[in-house]
């Protein structure tokens, strides 16, 4: 007899492969609309259940045209990677032996996977060997994760214990960010209650990095009050590197925290080309990357990494009697924010496993001149402009309003015009966003599936559109 498991896993495994191999023929962005998947997803529960490969057909007619090509080569917006084929199959496993990764003994293989990644990990990102660290959802967590420890260090050194007395009447803690620091960090302040308005904006050079002039001046305002610092490997606009060996001892000179988001920046470690860009990020105190991005493994995979391993155990752990604790073992709950969780390790082991160092290497690179190729092109196409050249796999173009005598606004929603025209096109898909008072459409590079010939075919789309809107 059959298992219960079998018929709507063998469909599952149809569906998936003739997903993946398609993706090349297919539109990237969805067709189908809001009203429409809440029509076929939206009925009354029924009070008697279905067969589990019936559940599994009909889901797959019921979200038709509503999945977006993001696991394609020719999606450009955002930071989003694709899924490696190890990755991908290590995730499937992952769900199939459905272990607890919160402790040893209930998932030791898990257990032991996570503490190798996390070797291998800091050794790639050229992160001091000393470094805890700890795998979670994503950057979101892992700036939480890390910006906990920062809190504890610097309240432990103010002589406050956050864990056991909590924020009231505690020693406000100074934040001192550039204007380009990313939404997450700010979600991870307010999650850690230490407040938007003890956040100090500082400005930037124009190529986006945070002035060290400017950090001098803001540590020597109150040079005794705790404060955490957060630096930019690579931005979400421009991908601009603050610049680590001159911010980081000034930073340390004052007893700060320094937070670098590395989100998929600090993966120009990986790389020989581009790995001049993190020149003394290792000096820092804590590192925030995302796996799902540079590293192209399935979602539900974010890094943190803290060099004082003290406070991190120490803003995360948990004892209790019915916890079946090992002593020599890395007890993964001592280091992130979630008990019970997914065994993430294992795709992350996978990946790393199928690219080695020279593949992860040449996956940074080869994005990077794609990013480049794309941003090049589409500029010099006529009504096209180039905004930011890319200096890794981000960069900026924006296109201009035709009609004789248009004014920035008008070009600003001219891009959004195009942008919308060429995610309809289905060859491509581009977001857009406002730097400095100007929209632009991103181009973001992060899939290892990502070809020449999806570069040609997005710029031929580009340019089709362009021509059928009149651009001059």
């Amino acid at each position: 007899m059959d298992s219960d498991f079998r018929k709507p896993l063998e469909s599952a495994t149809s569906i998936a492969l003739s997903y993946l191999e398609g993706l090349n023929d297919q539109r990237v962005a969805p067709a189908a609309d809001l009203a429409t998947l809440r029509s076929r997803l939206g009925e009354p529960l029924a009070g008697e259940g279905k067969p589990a490969d019936q559940v599994i057909a009909d889901l797959l007619r019921e979200i038709d045209g509503g999945v977006m090509g993001s696991a394609g080569g020719r999606f450009f917006g955002w930071v989003v990677g694709g899924a490696l084929p190890a990755a991908l199959a290590a995730d499937w496993l992952t769900s199939t032996w459905d272990q607890n990764a919160g402790l040893y003994a209930a998932g030791p293989a898990a257990a032991v996977v996570e503490e190798i990644v996390g070797k291998w990990l800091k050794d790639i990102l050229g992160l001091p060997p000393v470094a805890s660290f700890a795998l979670v959802t994503g950057c979101q967590m892992a700036h939480m994760t890390c910006l906990a420890a920062a809190r504890h260090r610097l309240l432990a050194n103010c002589r406050w214990d956050v864990e056991q007395r909590g924020l009231f009447g505690a020693p406000p803690i100074r934040i001192l960010s550039s204007t380009e620091r990313h939404g997450t960090f700010e979600r991870a302040i307010r999650y850690l209650g230490l407040g938007l308005s003890h956040i100090i904006y500082l400005p930037t050079d124009d190529a986006g990095r945070l002035e060290p002039s400017a950090l001098q001046t803001a540590l020597e305002r109150d040079p005794s009050s705790p404060t955490l610092i957060l630096l930019q490997a690579g931005d979400v606009n421009i991908g601009a590197y603050d610049r680590f060996s001159e911010l980081v001892p000034v930073a340390k000179s004052y007893g700060a925290w320094v937070h670098v988001d590395g989100a998929f920046g600090l993966w120009a470690a990986a790389s020989s080309d581009y790995r001049h860009l993190v020149d003394g990020v290792s000096g820092a105190d804590s590192w925030a990357t995302d796996g799902h991005k540079w590293l192209n493994v399935p979602y539900d995979c974010g890094y943190a990494f803290v060099a004082d391993p003290e406070a991190h155990r120490a803003a995360m752990s948990y004892s209790a009697s019915y916890l079946a604790r090992d002593d020599s073992a890395r007890e993964e709950m001592d280091w992130t924010p979630e008990w019970s969780r997914r065994a993430r390790g294992f795709s992350t082991y996978a990946a790393l496993r199928q690219l080695g160092r020279r593949g992860i290497s040449d996956l940074v690179e080869r994005c990077c001149r794609h990013a480049r190729n794309l941003v090049i092109r589409i500029g010099g196409l006529p009504g096209a402009e180039v905004l930011w050249e890319p200096i890794i796999n981000q960069g900026l173009v924006r296109f201009l309003d035709p009609e004789p005598g248009a004014v920035e606004r008008d070009h600003n929603e001219w891009t959004d015009r195009v942008i919308a025209a060429i995610v309809g096109d289905g060859e491509a898909y581009f977001s857009g966003t406002t730097w400095r008072g100007r929209r632009a459409m991103r181009v973001s590079v992060s899939n290892w599936q990502t070809s020449d010939e999806d570069v040609e075919r997005t710029v031929a789309s580009v340019a089709r559109v362009l021509n059928a809107m009149g651009a001059r």
